[in-house]
This record gives C-alpha cells, structure tokens and sequence, in this order.
C-alpha cells in the first residue's frame, strides 16, 4: 500500500522570468544563511534583538538559534573558535535616513570595529554594510561624473553620511 502524497500549501504564486509560474511553500525559505558563530547564541540573539526593531527569535539555546531580522531568516549553531566570518560574506542592511545609519552604525559596531566605506565588524566577528539607498543610487548614476564623485566620497568614509554625499555630487 503506498502512503497519501502531502499536499504542499501554497501562499504565492510568482511569475519567474520564463513566465511559467511557480508555487512557493508556506514554510519555505529558498535560501537560509547558516551562520557559524563562536560565541553563546542567546547573547547573540539578545544582542540582535536589541538592535533590530523587527526581530523574531523563533529558537534559541547556547549552542543552536534561528531567528529573523527584518524579515530575513537566519539559522546559526555555536561552532567554537575555529569558525571565523569575514569580509568576504557580509549582511547589507538598506537605510533611507541618517538617522537609521547612526543607529545601526552604533549598535553594531559596539564592541565591535568599524571598517571603510559603511562596512563594520559587530562584537561577534559579523560583518555588516550599513547603505543608505542614496549611495546606492549614487554609485550607479548614469551621470558618470556623479557617479565618480560618490564613490570618492564613499571611499573616504567609514560611517556612510548621507549629507556629505549629497555635497560631493553638486
């Protein structure tokens, strides 16, 4: 006897570049990151809880976590000393305001260090672009000379500031 096939449920359907359409499972992410930390995972959610104002912490214990940050999920496990992040896969956090770029900027680099052009490492070795959408504008203007203009000055900063960028392009 052959057992009933699960229906999967569906809450999407999107229209993918060949037009064909596609269902997306309720419960599905189609990409997690997994995130190897060498530290306790309920500091470290705390820690993101007190950052983030959209923060879900879906489980958690020293050694295992899965939480989401402004709707992105994220899987992680305390995998000791000889895992390390580093610039090479960074989490870009997208900003309107100055306001919101001081924020993250603070509390992520607390402890942590900044590094050049938005880029910082917070206390637990993750590296994070903190981008107000203007630069990211700026930096693909069709204007070629904007465009060189706000890279320069991108490139002289470590907190992104929204108001020297806007002087950089007159």
């Amino acid at each position: 006897m052959v057992a009933p096939k699960k229906k999967n449920k569906t809450i999407a359907k999107k229209k993918s570049p060949n037009n064909k359409v596609t269902s997306v499972s309720k419960n599905s992410n189609p990409i997690t990151p997994f995130l190897m930390f060498n530290a306790n995972l309920e500091e470290v959610t705390k820690f993101y809880a007190s950052v983030f104002k959209q923060c879900k912490i879906i489980s958690v214990n020293p050694m295992q976590a899965e939480f989401e940050l402004n709707g992105q999920r994220f899987s992680a496990y305390n995998g000791g000393p000889e895992f390390k992040f580093s610039w090479g896969v960074s989490f870009m956090i997208h900003v309107e305001t100055q306001k919101e770029v001081d924020h993250y900027w603070n509390a992520l680099s607390a402890g942590g260090k900044e590094l050049m052009c938005g880029w910082l490492e917070d206390k637990f070795g993750m590296v994070w672009q903190i981008t107000p959408n203007l630069l990211l504008e700026l930096i693909s203007h069709k204007d070629p000379i904007k465009r060189e203009k706000a890279t320069q000055a991108m490139l002289k900063m470590r907190k992104i500031e929204i108001n020297v960028l806007k002087e950089a392009i007159k």
